[in-house]
């Protein structure tokens, strides 16, 4: 069976050089290609590849950025390719299946390939690979237990959100809706669950069924029942109750 191949990478001739070599090679099958972060946490979900040749440097999302997305349980083998060598060549030797660095020869891709096509084979559990990605990504992140982005799945998609560009967020049943500037996207978590992967120095639990943004509060308007309501800065009104008072005052003061 071939084995299957993502490219990835921002720039065309990079994308092109690639697949032309790919081309030649009847043990691979190219699955498709990706130009940015978005397009590349997709195609992965959507086609399952088997490896991805995955640029570092892309405007953004990057290529650590994708892994953190997607999650190293469920990234495929990765060969990176980057033009850069400050940092990444130095963790890839350690950490990740292989790399390329621009302008590469095509021996040296072949070399790259040849590995790569040895080391697939179905995974179980935790593996070494895997492990490695967990260690690579937290090596070269900055230390901070709170996620930088979250990917929102549906039946034929996965959408990638930036944290910081959540306004608030609302319950509904066992999903929550996150409200993005003009547009809303559902995702399948619980309230309790999503405060836990939010920085509460910059969202705050106001209700039961809601979190806001603290940029995003415009103001605070007197309710009924001892109760406040948060007028927010896309328009949006959210009722601040008394039970969670405090921790609205903890992080605006007051």
């Amino acid at each position: 069976m071939a084995v299957k191949v993502l490219i990835v990478d921002d720039e065309r001739l990079a994308r092109d050089r690639i697949r032309d070599i790919l081309a030649k090679d009847p043990r691979v099958e190219i699955a498709g290609e990706a130009r940015n972060g978005i397009e590349a946490v997709s195609q992965v979900d959507r086609l399952a590849p088997d490896l991805v040749f995955l640029d570092v440097q892309m405007p953004g999302m990057d290529g650590f950025d994708i892994i953190r997305a997607v999650g190293p349980g469920r990234m495929p083998h990765v060969i990176f390719v980057t033009a850069y060598d400050q940092y990444a060549v130095r963790a890839f030797e350690v950490h990740a299946l292989d790399y390329l660095l621009k302008p590469f020869d095509k021996s040296r891709f072949q070399e790259a390939l040849d590995r790569a096509v040895l080391a697939i084979e179905p995974r179980r559990g935790e593996t070494a690979f895997e492990d490695g990605l967990r260690r690579l990504v937290g090596s070269l992140e900055k230390k901070s237990p709170y996620p930088e982005w979250f990917v929102v799945r549906t039946a034929d998609r996965a959408t990638p959100v930036k944290t910081e560009s959540i306004d608030w967020v609302e319950a509904a049943d066992n999903y929550v809706v996150l409200h993005v500037g003009d547009g809303e996207l559902v995702m399948r978590e619980t309230m309790n669950r999503i405060e836990t992967l939010l920085d509460p120095r910059k969202f705050i639990r106001v209700h039961r069924s809601r979190i806001v943004a603290a940029r995003a509060v415009k103001e605070i308007q007197p309710w009924f029942h001892g109760d406040s309501l948060l007028v927010l800065k896309d328009g949006s009104k959210v009722p601040l109750s008394r039970t969670y008072r405090a921790k609205f005052k903890a992080v605006f003061g007051g």
